[in-house]
């Protein structure tokens, strides 16, 4: 019987206003796109989440959700009958990254059974943990402390910090104390700019990071500025890694043209931003034939998308490096869709014995 699409939309509150140097977040709204059969309302169905970053995004638009509707609608009358992840990502362009992320998620977890197991791995079936790093997200000093204090207590190895928002010397100052109590040994030290650091003031910073055992950097530089950022790279004391750069590449040849120019230690992949599953795996690829490290990182999806980066992550085998996937701590209670993906300790897992709520 044809398949059906339906688009389903869904507010999330931050539980505090999430800084960033892009500014401050107190809502991320959630779009799913439901893949079911109409005739058999018994028949689990399968759902992907299609959420774009404000601001950041491509597909980031006023009518997004008017757009989903319209492609659900045109999915439907189509009478679809058979359809795979490969399918989707023919039915939507690469210009729409965080659509293909969605559609694609849901045609796996059709095929799968509609139960939000998209891999079969030890993690999805929740007999192995993922590490994942805590984040600390920018406020003042003291409400900083706070949550490293916090994510210290509950046994983080790994924390990342935004900056850029702050003056640099209180920056500084925060991650100092931080050293105070956990050195290099003890905690890796991530920071994320955002690409808040101007070109010719990047280097003294990076230096001065350099000084507290900083693992890596996350987009220093604002992105389009390749030949600054491929001197960073070849001179900055602390490791970068490239996130929004990455954006928009979705050619082969493009992304090999900007690791090759750029040659930077470190991805930090969203596949929201990076046009899903697929594309991610291209990445990986050519990051892994390059030498480069990688991880990967959730974009402010709620449960649904989280699990499914968190299920890639397992699958391409992350046992051991903390990956960015501790954003489901953030949204108010009720917010989040329920399920078993559980934060704890610098560990996610999935709960055995428990299932997935709906998402509307």
């Amino acid at each position: 019987m044809p398949l059906r699409l339906r688009a389903i939309r869904r507010p999330l509150r931050f539980s505090f206003p999430a800084k960033t140097s892009r500014g401050s977040l107190t809502e991320h709204v959630a779009h799913y796109l439901v893949l079911d059969d109409p005739t058999r309302p018994d028949c689990p169905a399968g759902i992907g989440e299609a959420s774009p970053l404000a601001g950041l995004s491509p597909d980031d638009d006023a009518d997004f959700f008017d757009h989903l509707q319209a492609l659900a609608a045109r999915f439907t009358r189509a009478g679809v009958e058979e359809f795979s992840p490969e399918a989707a990502l023919r039915l939507v362009p690469a210009a729409l990254p965080a659509v293909r992320f969605g559609l694609e998620t849901a045609a796996l977890d059709w095929h799968n059974g509609g139960r939000r197991l998209l891999y079969d791995t030890p993690f999805s079936r929740g007999e192995s943990a993922l590490p994942i790093n805590g984040l600390i997200w920018m406020g003042d000093a003291a409400f900083m402390r706070e949550q490293i204090a916090r994510k210290l207590t509950e046994g983080y190895s790994c924390l990342k910090l935004k900056i850029g928002a702050l003056d640099f010397d209180t920056e500084l100052a925060v991650l100092r104390d931080i050293r105070t109590v956990a050195a290099p040994d003890r905690l890796t030290l991530r920071v994320d700019a955002n690409g808040a650091l101007s070109p010719p003031d990047a280097p003294a910073r990076l230096a001065a990071l350099a000084e507290l055992g900083i693992h890596s950097i996350e987009q220093p530089i604002a992105p389009g500025q390749p030949e600054a950022l491929a001197r960073l790279c070849a001179a900055s004391p602390v490791p970068i890694a490239l996130d929004e750069e990455l954006i928009g590449l979705t050619t082969p040849a493009a992304q090999a043209e900007l690791l090759d120019r750029v040659q930077p230690p470190f991805l930090v992949l969203k596949p929201t931003l990076l046009g899903g599953l697929a594309a991610t795996r291209a990445w990986v690829a050519a990051a892994r034939a390059r030498g480069i490290g990688w991880w990967l990182t959730s974009a402010l999806e709620s449960s649904i998308g989280l699990n499914a980066i968190a299920q890639l992550a397992a699958e391409l085998g992350v046992e051991e490096f903390p990956q960015g996937l501790g954003t489901g701590q953030l949204y108010q209670p009720g917010d989040n869709p329920a399920g078993p993906l559980r934060a704890e300790g610098g560990w996610l897992r999935v709960e055995k014995g428990e299932t997935w709520g709906a998402v509307a």
